[in-house]
């Protein structure tokens, strides 16, 4: 059967959007936002790849805001205790 040079839809998809959410805990290195251009900013504890990706630099809770007309997200670090961090 010969490919029809119209079809559109043999290629997939690029795997963008959000993948952690508001209030969803962030390990450091997470992928928070996968996107094209910035349509959401890095804030506070955020990086940003070459890619526009956008990833944790801390652990902590994500917060999604939005200031003077454009979307941030941002990691509020959270303290664990070190009972926690010693049963790993």
């Amino acid at each position: 059967m010969a490919k029809d040079p119209n079809v559109k839809d043999r290629s997939r998809g690029k795997g963008l959007g959000v993948k952690l959410y508001d209030g969803q805990f962030a390990r450091a290195g997470n992928i928070i936002v996968r996107q094209i251009g910035n349509k959401i900013y890095p804030g506070e504890n955020v990086g940003q790849g070459r890619d526009f990706t956008l990833f944790a630099l801390k652990d902590g809770i994500v917060k999604f805001y939005e200031r003077k007309g454009k979307k941030y997200v941002s990691v509020r670090e959270i303290s664990i205790p070190s009972e926690v961090k010693d049963a790993k």
